[in-house]
């Protein structure tokens, strides 16, 4: 379905991706909440379920000691739009190096639903599948 800008859903939801992995690089936190619904709800593996709160807090926290080097690929598997929700599954990679420390390689995937508020895709859950990548 094509909005007022003539972008489909699909093209909606890769730009979100996009701009999420812009944000990140750039330590934009207000475009990265801007993203996310106020009810989202983050799960990782071995850590308890985490809201938009937290998640902002957790960005906070980790940017207070400078912004770390950021590099990612996300590879989207698929997309599917049922009306004013839609999933999407990605492979990820990413490599997050602190000012202090050596970098920090993951990948894996992740599963996350997005639901269409006042016109616009917001993240509303995500499943991070992500694991020390190895050699």
């Amino acid at each position: 379905m094509e909005n007022a800008s003539g972008r489909n859903d699909d093209q909606q939801i890769r730009e979100l991706v996009t701009t999420w992995m812009s944000a990140t690089k750039g330590g934009d936190l207000d475009a990265l909440l801007a993203l996310i619904a106020e009810d989202a709800v983050f799960l990782t593996p071995g850590q308890k379920p985490m809201s938009k709160d937290d998640f902002a807090s957790l960005q906070k926290a980790q940017w207070a000691k400078g912004l770390p080097g950021f590099d990612a690929t996300s590879t989207i598997q698929e997309i599917k739009v049922l009306g004013d929700w839609a999933f999407m599954w990605t492979k990820l990679a990413v490599v997050v190096t602190p000012q202090d420390g050596a970098p920090i390689e993951r990948a894996g995937h992740t599963l996350t639903i997005l639901q269409k508020r006042n016109g616009k895709w917001l993240l509303a859950r995500d499943a991070n599948l992500l694991a020390p990548k190895s050699s």
